[in-house]
């Protein structure tokens, strides 16, 4: 186990790390409870690294804003904020903890945990159980719970360390980084701005945005001053029936409400697709679930076609659609136009699909189906 004491620079390499955060004794008198948490992960088998917000003589240094500067840094280092509230109004009133609570009550990457009778701790309690916030009343319950959250680890080093595990893990991340590392680049730094987790615990991370520093390779400095956002890659399915021309022919499309348009109608008009409902699938079997989903129409995976993935919005988000394409029959087209009306989709996501037919003209007329929509259309329909 190494342990990074106040002031003191964290190793360049290491698989997961914990930030030790909660109240600090205002007098010598007072015992810290980081001790008895070094020992508990010891014991534990705990071979990462521990960040300690305490000097490692005991002595403090009469430099607040660099103490802060240093808590700031390390605990966007952590892997794991395991926050212990021993609160006692006199010595140990824990007043810099409640402003750390807030900033990372939010994070995914947080663990809480307060003795039952601990003073002025219902906020956090409180928090805690509606964030789905792992929680104990136990110091070494609590430090059970930050070993689960770690597990077995990354390792990482120099500028990979800023990427916390629960996003290192992702599969959306490690598309994006290895492109960048194929591309002969070099992440020197990143910071987690945002992150949107879904399922009932808030398990998954569907969406992260990190402020990145990169070092590109090709030209020889350093781009500091863009995000990346991330998510999932999705599967889109264009299912067309021919007509006498490329502009007569017609496409299956998909109108749904989505927060984010800017459409004259305010709904979305795309290929019907998404990404997938849990990890581990691949992008065709995802295809044929996103139709039946959005459109009610089953379809035989070996009639698509399928279409080199790419980046729909590359100055924006790393994810890639993965197109697949299919000719239908005339009778299919018909079932189609029965279908106009009758809203489909995953209610338990308040998503909300109906099935429209447009011709590839009127798609070009109409100012509502995006760019990206257009673009894997014509690339098939030529």
């Amino acid at each position: 186990m190494h342990i990074v004491y106040a002031f003191e620079n964290a190793p360049e390499k290491y698989t997961r790390s914990i930030f030790l955060a909660g109240p600090t004794p205002r007098d010598d008198q007072t015992p810290s409870w980081r001790p008895q948490a070094l020992r508990i992960l010891e014991t534990s088998g705990y071979d990462g690294v521990v960040f300690v917000p305490e000097a490692r003589d005991g002595m403090w240094r009469k430099d607040y804003d660099g103490q802060l500067e240093w808590e700031d840094k390390h605990l966007n280092l952590a892997d794991c904020v395991l926050f212990w509230v021993p609160r006692e109004i006199k010595n140990m009133p824990a007043f810099t903890t409640n402003d750390e609570w807030g900033t990372w009550k939010y994070s995914g990457k947080s663990v809480f945990g307060a003795p039952p009778n601990a003073p002025k701790t219902n906020y956090q309690r409180y928090y805690a159980k509606k964030l789905l916030v792992p929680s104990a009343e136990t110091l070494e319950g609590t430090a059970a719970l930050a070993l689960k959250m770690l597990g077995d680890g990354a390792e990482r080093s120099d500028g990979e360390r800023e990427v916390p595990l629960y996003i290192w893990r992702t599969p959306h991340f490690q598309a994006w980084y290895q492109a960048q590392k194929n591309a002969g680049n070099r992440l020197d730094g990143a910071r987690v701005l945002s992150v949107f987790r879904v399922g009932k615990k808030k398990e998954l991370i569907f969406l992260f945005v990190l402020h990145v520093n990169i070092y590109v390779k090709s030209e020889n400095r350093n781009k500091t001053n863009e995000v990346v956002v991330s998510r999932p890659d999705i599967s889109s399915i264009l299912l067309y029936h021919p007509g006498k021309t490329s502009a007569e022919t017609e496409v299956i499309l998909i109108k749904e409400f989505r927060s984010p348009a800017a459409t004259t109608d305010g709904n979305v008009w795309e290929l019907p697709g998404g990404s997938a409902s849990r990890p581990g699938i691949e992008p065709p079997e995802n295809a044929v679930e996103e139709l039946r989903e959005e459109t009610g129409f089953t379809i035989d995976p070996f009639r698509f076609k399928m279409h080199a993935p790419r980046q729909l919005a590359a100055t924006l988000s790393t994810h890639k659609a993965h197109l697949f394409s299919a000719r239908i029959t005339k009778e299919e087209l018909e079932w189609f136009r029965r279908e106009k009306g009758v809203a489909h989709g995953d209610g338990e996501f308040s998503e909300r699909t109906y099935v429209e037919i447009k011709t590839v003209r009127e798609i070009l007329d109409s100012p509502n189906p995006d760019w990206t929509t257009i673009g894997m259309i014509m690339s098939v329909i030529n």
